[in-house]
């Protein structure tokens, strides 16, 4: 339309404005000479056109500058403020723009927070997270389920059914189940259970399919440890109950004895004392494992550490040394390796043959002792870090089992393997050892 934009609409309306008043004028002084009345006009109507035009083109400034703030707005960029110079109705416009503006960009910026924070938790979860589209494209995968299923690798945008034929048969099946529940995978000989839940949602009209996978042998481990704790504290407490009364009756028998001069009870009531001086190493123990106190991080050194062992039993020590300080419960660390080098020299293993190497990795650092040994059985290997499990005559089944409880303290792991050419090697990943 001719007078579409506001521009014309201003002035038309000012140039209508003016020939009417004009006319109404010239009409009530009484003027009858049309002519003249066309040479006012002439001077008057583009003098009123100037006039509009120099008042619209303070209007059509602002109009302008909300038109860019609204693109602004609408390309999401919120920074933008416009001017606030007066009172007037624009002015109060900009305000209301301006805070308007102000509120969206606070808003923005908390949910931008908020996302950063979202994928902060999602990309250092343990727990495995694959998001699959309705084409079977993978559309996200977080670090866990990088490490668990590609080795690390990003394989977003991949076919979802192609990347299982690389996977093992147990993981296929649980995802072909079509339903949650559990299912094993094996590793460097070892057994590891994992969960599978799964979810299903709306997502630009178009349906996704979200895969968690958690693994539970960590947590089976820790409860099994519990039930073992739990049982130890009982029996404890109730042999100690029963301890108490016989040891005091023994002395004070022995005492009678004594004085009797009877050789048989005397020897009697030795071995009882003996036996029950015995039972409460034997408890002592066990009470240790049931009640291991949570790890005091300090610093330390690897070469002081190192030394302290050799004072203890004898071994080689493979490669260097790393120079940077290590951060762990100094005493319980210790603890563990004198009982796997202990292990290993009652393995028949040379001193020769008995290593312990600290390398550092990407996250923590990793402990490992070899010794060229008997080695283990696959039942052994399987139930050797279980409280109370034992092959040894006089063992009490608790060695490699506080091991396991003092790393996991530590949020480490631990592992057992035999050697291809004979022997044992074992593994202590300790996540947190270079930091406090």
């Amino acid at each position: 339309m001719i007078f579409g934009s506001i521009k014309a609409k201003f002035i038309f309306a000012t140039c209508l404005a003016v020939t009417v008043s004009c006319t109404l004028v010239y009409q009530a002084a009484g003027g009858d000479n049309w002519q003249y009345f066309s040479l006012l006009m002439l001077f008057i109507l583009p003098l009123g056109v100037a006039i509009a035009l120099y008042c619209y083109s303070s209007i059509d400034k602002n109009f302008q500058s909300l038109k860019l703030g609204l693109l602004n707005l609408k390309d999401n960029e919120f920074t933008v403020s416009l001017p606030v110079i007066a009172n007037d109705e624009f002015s109060q416009l900009n305000q209301l723009f301006n805070e308007a503006s102000l509120s969206l960009r606070k808003e923005k910026q908390h949910i931008y927070q908020r996302e950063l924070l979202l994928d902060k938790v999602i990309e250092s979860s343990p727990l495995a997270m694959i998001l699959v589209d309705d084409t079977d494209h993978v559309i996200y995968a977080n670090s866990s389920a990088k490490a668990l299923l590609n080795e690390g690798k990003r394989f977003e945008g991949n076919s979802f059914t192609a990347m299982r034929k690389h996977w093992p048969e147990s993981l296929v099946q649980a995802i072909s189940a079509e339903k949650d529940g559990l299912f094993t995978i094996e590793d460097d000989d070892e057994t590891h259970t994992w969960h599978i839940s799964r979810g299903q949602f709306l997502l630009n009209n178009q349906y996704h399919h979200l895969f968690l996978f958690k693994q539970l042998t960590r947590e089976i481990s820790r409860q099994e440890v519990a039930v073992w704790k739990k049982v130890i504290r009982v029996i404890s407490h109730e042999l100690n109950n029963s301890l108490a009364p016989i040891s005091s009756m023994a002395h004070s028998g022995q005492l009678i004895a004594n004085k009797l001069a009877h050789d048989k009870l005397v020897l009697v009531f030795s071995t009882i004392k003996d036996r029950v001086e015995h039972l409460n190493r034997f408890i002592s123990g066990y009470a240790k494992f049931a009640k291991l106190p949570m790890p005091i991080i300090e610093k330390t050194s690897w070469y002081q550490l190192i030394e302290k062992l050799k004072q203890q039993s004898a071994f080689v020590v493979e490669g260097s040394l790393p120079s940077q300080p290590a951060y762990f419960d100094v005493a319980q660390i210790e603890q563990v390796l004198i009982n796997l080098l202990k292990n290993a020299v009652e393995a028949s293993s040379d001193d020769n043959n008995i290593t312990l190497a600290v390398r550092l990795l990407k996250g923590g650092c990793q402990i490992t002792i070899a010794d060229r040994g008997t080695g283990m059985s696959d039942i052994v290997l399987h139930n050797a870090l279980i409280p109370f499990y034992s092959t040894k005559k006089s063992g009490t089944g608790l060695g490699l089992a506080l091991c396991r409880e003092i790393v996991e303290a530590h949020d480490g792991q631990i592992s057992l393997n035999n050697r291809q050419d004979g022997g044992l090697i074992v593994r202590i990943f300790l996540p947190k050892c270079t930091e406090k």
